[in-house]
């Protein structure tokens, strides 16, 4: 089990598909004494922990929290970060020995245009691929995650050649869920799967040929013939989140119960028991027109089924 920590949603980014809209102005962050009671509570769980947000690094009380939860025994501690604070390498060398082990930043375009279009931070371009680039040099994890929308969806094979060319070790593509500031930019933020594939697909591919793991999140089955391996849902961890108001127990069963949805035909589709359908908010703007049953054996194509034959 994984536990996430929001530590609040204040942030330096004024993203357009921000899923956590206005929570900045409505809800307090988290003091520095409810996030160590939470992490002395998890840690009979987990010893893994995500820090995200908002923006973690702009909490006061980040790496004083960070080192207690290290001092718990904590023994994977993500910094899932915009990357912009990263830039500034003191900050950087002090989130390490806090205790750190992974970084997540996250990168939406190949160019400052395209990246700063989204984010709305003039300058968060190349603040992010200063911190990826530091953060390389440290020696830390780096697992990128790139939110797929309308003004970058072309720019997917351009940005999986830049990210590459960083050399991070893994490589995320997620399919913009469209909540909060998304939702009320629906129809100028969230693209449409048959348009986006594709891009998405040869992006996936550009990876995969360098040898770095690529995954694609909130992509369903009907839309991933022959990238079934890179469907993230099939090795998410077991997670907590504590989010704020509300803790979700169990992210698995919160997604299938009431993040994700089924369409009218998707009974037919031989995927269908392992695939957990799209953001429900999708096909509440777009229909299930796009979604077309696959009739292949899913156990010759998916991970789980193909390497325990290979075993």
């Amino acid at each position: 089990m994984r536990l996430d920590l929001k530590v609040g949603f204040t942030c330096n980014n004024l993203c357009t598909f921000c899923v956590q809209g206005d929570k900045r102005v409505r809800i307090q962050p988290r003091s520095a004494e409810e996030m160590k009671q939470i992490l002395e509570e998890e840690r009979k769980n987990t010893d893994e922990v995500v820090f995200t947000g908002g923006e973690p690094t702009v909490h006061k009380d980040l790496l004083n929290v960070i080192a207690f939860a290290k001092s718990l025994g904590y023994r994977v501690i993500q910094l899932q970060t915009n990357g912009r604070r990263l830039s500034h390498e003191p900050y950087l060398e002090a989130a390490v020995r806090a205790g750190v082990t992974q970084i997540s930043p996250s990168l939406h375009g190949s160019t400052a245009e395209i990246h700063e279009l989204q984010t709305r931070a003039p300058g968060s371009f190349k603040q992010t691929i200063k911190g990826i680039q530091a953060s390389r040099r440290r020696g830390i994890m780096v697992i990128t995650n790139s939110v797929v929308t309308q003004q970058n969806q072309t720019d997917l094979p351009a940005l999986a050649r830049l990210l590459v060319s960083l050399e991070v070790q893994q490589i995320q593509f997620a399919f913009v869920h469209p909540e909060g500031t998304a939702l009320r930019e629906f129809e100028s933020v969230v693209p449409r799967f048959t348009e986006v594939m594709p891009y998405l697909r040869e992006a996936l591919d550009i990876v995969e040929a360098a040898g770095i793991t690529a995954f694609a999140e909130a992509v369903p089955y009907c839309f991933m013939q022959g990238h079934e391996h890179h469907v993230v849902e099939s090795v998410i961890p077991d997670t907590r989140i504590h989010d704020k108001p509300m803790v979700i127990a169990d992210y698995t069963a919160y997604r299938l119960a009431e993040g994700k949805a089924k369409g009218p035909r998707c009974k037919s589709c031989s995927f269908d028991p392992y695939c957990e359908g799209p953001w429900h908010e999708y096909p509440d703007g777009y229909g299930w027109e796009e979604f077309v049953p696959r009739t292949d054996d899913p156990k010759l194509v998916l991970p789980f089924f193909t390497k325990s034959k290979g075993q």
